[in-house]
């Protein structure tokens, strides 16, 4: 088999991918980027740092190519038209170079820390490690009341619909390995129902995943590109589609975990 397949198909052994959805956050950007390589770099963690440009109209391009100058772990991957949450997130796991991938976001909402610390337990021999703001340790600054009112909806009724215990499905901060990614094709979501997307697959699929708390801080800079009036209707494909694969696929998939007959772990 030819290197560049191999390489395609197992990724670059012990590197770990930081895929960032961006859209008009170069403020942000400039700020968080260094932050984030400092903190992977004080853990001795290969990685790179995958930004997935979204057809921004502010001056994130320049930004990071001032910042990919100090800081050559940084890759800028302009994404074509159309731009979404989804989509963005999509060609940056079409793009990653590494054994595993984390899915970050641009505006300063996910803690590096909680980067380092999904990376070592998803070296503890998991599939997927599932963030999630509503355990113990678990963490929200400045949360808009309405959005936690809706979140909080949503993931129950998430929860009492696939009778999972993961009370965070549509949080976006979620490390995977390669191989999942390749096992949850094809991905449909545009926006940010790829969020439910990618989880709910991965545990109807029998992935091995842990849960670990993780902190979520709000925008200091810009404006939340989440509009909930239009999400709604998207959330919902996903979850019925997800749920007819749950229930005409009993069988088809095994528990990747040899040692356990229940993937789900809570630490």
């Amino acid at each position: 088999m030819p290197m560049s397949n191999l390489f395609l198909e197992e990724g670059l052994k012990g590197l770990f991918s930081v895929v960032i959805p961006a859209f008009n956050e170069a403020p942000n950007l400039k700020e968080n980027l260094p932050a984030l390589i400092l903190c992977l770099q004080q853990a001795n963690i290969q990685h790179e740092i995958v930004v997935v440009n979204d057809n921004s109209t502010d001056d994130t391009q320049s930004v990071i190519a001032v910042l990919q100058q100090h800081y050559p772990s940084i890759r800028i991957i302009n994404n074509t038209p159309p731009n979404g949450f989804g989509l963005a997130v999509r060609r940056g796991l079409t793009e990653f170079k590494g054994d595993a991938v984390i899915v970050v976001m641009a505006d300063g909402s996910d803690s590096p820390q909680d980067v380092v610390a999904f990376y070592h337990k998803l070296q503890e021999g998991y599939d997927c490690v599932f963030g999630s703001r509503f355990i113990t340790k678990g963490k929200i600054v400045d949360y808009p009341i309405h959005k936690l009112l809706l979140n909080r909806l949503a993931n129950n009724f998430i929860r009492m619909l696939f009778q999972i215990r993961y009370n965070d499905t549509t949080n976006a901060f979620k490390c995977y390995r390669r191989h999942v990614i390749q096992g949850l094709q094809p991905l449909l979501a545009h926006h940010f129902n790829l969020t439910v997307e990618l989880p709910l697959k991965a545990i109807i699929r029998g992935y091995r995943y842990a849960v670990l708390p993780n902190a979520w801080y709000n925008r200091k800079k810009g404006v939340s590109k989440l509009k909930i009036r239009e999400m709604g209707s998207r959330y919902l494909f996903i979850v019925l589609y997800c749920l007819i694969e749950k229930l005409f696929s009993r069988g088809d998939y095994k528990i990747q975990a040899p040692t356990s007959s229940n993937p789900f772990t809570l630490s």
